[in-house]
Parts: C-alpha cells; sequence; structure tokens
C-alpha cells in the first residue's frame, strides 16, 4: 500500500507579525510566571496581585506598604500609565475601586509586563464586583509636634478605620472643636492637631476603633495617659 505524499509548503514555519507578537507575548508571560521578581515591604514598585483566576497591576500606597501581613494597592489597567489603558480601564472598572486592603500572600511578586496576558483587561471583562479585598479606608490621627515649626513630636491617638467619610469628618471637627484653644496646654511644650489621612492597614492594631468608643473620651484618655 503506497503512503499518502504530503508536499510541504516551504513557508510554512513562518509566521506575521501580528503571531509573533502573540507568541512573544506568551513566552514573556510563562517567564513571569516561571520567575517572579520577589517583592520587598516598602519597594514602592508596583505588584501582581491575585484576583480570582487573574492576576492584576497593583499601585501600593506609600507609606502603607511595609506591613508583613497587609498592604493597600490600587488596581490599575496592565497599560497604565498611556491613554488608552486609562480609558480601557475606566470602562472595565480599574478606575472607580479607590485603596483596597490587600493579603500580602495574594502578591505574586513585582509587576511584570507579562503578567498583562493574565488579566481581566487582556480578556475584555470587567473586574467583579467582589475582588476579594475590603476597601482600605481612612483615619485620624491626633498629633503633638514642637511648637518650633519642626516636626519632632508624636502622635497621641489613632483613630480608625471608617467606613464612611462623613464619619471621619464629624469626628475631625468635634475633635478640633474640644482642641480649640487647648493646643498648647495639653501636652507641654508641644501643639497638639488633629489630621485627617490614609489609615495605615499595616499597623492596624495601633489603631482605636472609632465606632466602639467616643472620640473625645479616646482624646481625653491618650492625653492622661500620656501626662501620666
Amino acid at each position: 500500500m503506497k503512503r499518502p505524499f504530503f508536499r510541504r509548503c516551504g513557508n510554512a514555519g513562518a509566521l506575521s507579525s501580528e503571531d509573533q507578537a502573540v507568541v512573544d507575548q506568551f513566552r514573556a508571560m510563562l517567564a513571569a510566571v516561571r520567575n517572579p521578581q520577589p517583592w520587598t515591604p516598602g519597594g514602592s514598585q508596583d505588584i501582581a496581585v491575585r484576583v480570582g483566576p487573574f492576576v492584576e497591576r497593583a499601585h501600593t500606597r506609600p507609606g502603607d506598604d511595609h506591613g508583613p501581613d497587609m498592604i493597600a494597592v490600587a488596581l490599575v489597567h496592565p497599560d497604565t500609565p498611556h491613554a488608552a489603558g486609562y480609558l480601557h480601564g475606566r470602562q472595565l472598572g480599574y478606575a472607580n475601586r479607590g485603596w483596597l486592603r490587600c493579603e500580602t500572600t495574594a502578591i505574586l511578586g513585582v509587576w511584570q509586563p507579562g503578567y498583562a496576558m493574565l488579566t481581566h483587561a487582556a480578556a475584555n471583562l470587567p473586574l467583579p464586583d467582589d475582588v476579594g479585598m475590603e476597601l482600605a479606608h481612612y483615619a485620624l490621627y491626633i498629633e503633638a509636634r514642637k511648637r518650633d515649626d519642626s516636626l519632632d513630636g508624636y502622635t497621641l491617638l489613632r483613630l480608625g478605620p471608617y467606613t464612611q467619610t462623613r464619619h471621619a469628618q464629624q469626628d475631625y471637627d468635634r475633635l478640633t472643636a474640644a482642641l480649640d484653644g487647648h493646643e498648647t496646654t495639653l501636652a507641654p511644650g508641644f501643639r497638639v492637631s488633629a489630621r485627617f489621612g490614609p489609615f495605615d492597614v499595616s499597623d492596624h492594631k495601633l489603631f482605636a476603633d472609632p465606632y466602639e468608643a467616643d472620640a473625645v473620651v479616646l482624646l481625653d484618655a491618650a492625653v492622661a495617659g500620656a501626662s501620666a
């Protein structure tokens, strides 16, 4: 029995530029997955984080990226900061997430372009409503600073996290009113003031829960403890 004869096309192994680009992207993805670049807390580098079966690019929040267990991140389109990536990211829900609490166990490593193929954006899918991360809320810091305009001082009280900005604003107004006229007498040599800022998820154990006790009462207790 004769075997069928197949003629090989002379250019069968050639790839179009578009196909070659896909192959290169796939190879870069495999290299990124097989050889992740270790993430170092406080490194101020974009990271790759797991979101369900996908991998997403995330900015870390400066000053809030050093915790061993939890840091604050913002999910961004893989093509950030290009304009096309920004527009596509808005369509897919990347721009409306804000800062999120990210467990460090979900971090694959430093972001590499090879991870882009594994994102929701690459599949043209919107981010799910539940990305598995809670909001990294804001907080109030009551600080005592030297009256010589230097930055020397200490933090009397940390309040947070606030689940709604209006709650933080209400306590800020009450604390500011309680401090009015007493800023320079509560801690000799220091000026005491309240500051609104991000909730430091890395140091969550240092914060007093503002929903469990009155903010002004907590301030009075912190002042009494500092002067004891």
